[in-house]
């Protein structure tokens, strides 16, 4: 027997025009809508008894209202809601991967780095969704202005491997006076391992020889950010 459709549903296209999600985005702006309306937009339709609003909510719900942890959400993992088939699961995890890739294009503007939080607003957003490790290099010049930040090595869910040579061949050949070290966490835990602690003491003392000193290692998850210089771990004691 087919279930009946809740007496307070109604379809999308009998609610007032101005509140449609598509009508008020039209006559509003983008930033007039809710997350859950952006979302039902890409939705394109609910399923019987909910509308792409009401499905949205759903999804938002299920993350804690969390668009970094919906990001981190898989294809598969998107289905699992009534009403996602394939279609609209990958429609939204485009939409998600190309709000991803504009944090990454805004890495090619060169904003001063006064501090560890500068670092962490420019660069942590784009990593901290990430399954797998990623450690990036931001290259400064004397005015601590970014000239080039590049992604130096890609790893599993807990580790990546760097080569202290190839980090400083970089800034060397950007020309630039010092570095920032940046690399994530997927776990969520911003506790800086063993061999994190190594590869900074590594990286400072080669970047203090080659007078490109280091000047912070940045550790970034979706629960904030850690900082070596700020905690006075940069040096070896």
């Amino acid at each position: 027997m087919a279930k009946s459709v809740p007496p307070e549903y109604r379809p999308i296209h009998k609610w007032a025009e101005e509140d449609r999600p598509r009508e008020k985005m039209l006559t509003k702006g983008s930033e007039a809508l809710s997350n859950a309306e952006l979302i039902a937009i890409l939705l394109g339709s609910g399923t019987k008894g909910i509308s792409a609003v009401d499905l949205a909510r759903e999804i938002l719900n299920a993350v804690n209202n969390d668009l970094h942890e919906l990001g981190r959400r898989s294809i598969h993992e998107l289905m699992q809601f009534k009403g996602m088939g394939e279609a609209k699961a990958l429609v939204v995890a485009a939409a998600l991967e190309l709000g991803r890739r504009r944090q990454v294009a805004d890495l090619r503007e060169n904003p001063q780095m006064a501090c560890s939080r500068d670092v962490y607003n420019y660069i942590g957003p784009m990593l901290a969704d990430l399954h797998h490790e990623e450690f990036w290099v931001l290259m400064l010049n004397i005015r601590n202005e970014i000239v080039r930040s590049e992604c130096i090595s890609r790893g599993g869910m807990n580790s990546t491997t760097v080569d202290v040579r190839i980090v400083f061949q970089k800034a060397l050949m950007a020309h630039a006076t010092r570095i920032i070290a940046v690399h994530n966490h997927p776990s969520g835990n911003l506790k800086p391992t063993q061999p994190d602690i190594e590869l900074t003491h590594r990286l400072y003392e080669a970047g203090q020889a080659l007078q490109i000193p280091l000047l912070d290692h940045i550790i970034v998850s979706r629960r904030g950010y850690f900082s070596f210089a700020d905690e006075g771990l940069l040096v070896k004691t």
